[in-house]
């Protein structure tokens, strides 16, 4: 699903019925989009894995961002 040009076979989505129920599969697509977006989206601003990043702007916004849901 991440690679581009590529696209979930008929024969493979089939296989995948066989081992999950509709909304697994939904929940596994949304997870999968959602690290593709990861993957492309944080190597931008420097955010490696342990979440940290060395744009000080963007840590400042992330800061911001943040201290107001505390």
């Amino acid at each position: 699903m991440t690679f581009t040009r590529r696209r979930v076979t008929g024969a493979f989505f089939k296989r995948l019925r066989g081992e999950f129920s509709d909304e697994e599969l939904v929940e596994l697509a949304a997870v999968i989009a959602l690290e593709n977006f990861r993957s492309k989206f944080n190597p931008v601003f420097g955010i490696e894995a342990n979440n940290l990043c060395s744009v000080p702007s963007v840590q400042a916004a992330v800061g911001e961002a943040t201290g107001r849901f505390h």
